[in-house]
């Protein structure tokens, strides 16, 4: 049985967040770069509801892992 895959807006919306484009691009605008030391679970902006979704998803490799990576991706670059 195959994992699902979920798209990135899912993810946001998963958190509790806007999740259509334009909210996307101003969340990872407003939060990035992140800091390279700093694990994205471990990142000040969430909440404890949202850290421990975010914690969970990581230690149970949940299906969640590749928009995981695309969200501690789009967060570490440098802003333009």
């Amino acid at each position: 049985m195959e994992a699902p895959i979920h798209p990135f807006a899912e993810l946001f919306k998963q958190l509790g967040l806007p999740d259509d484009a334009v909210s996307i691009d101003q969340f990872i605008a407003s939060h990035s770069p992140l800091k390279n030391e700093i694990k994205l679970v471990d990142a000040p902006f969430w909440s404890d509801a949202q850290r421990a979704f975010l914690k969970e998803s990581v230690n149970q490799d949940a299906d969640w892992a590749v928009p995981f990576d695309q969200l501690n991706e789009a967060l570490r670059r440098p802003r333009k």
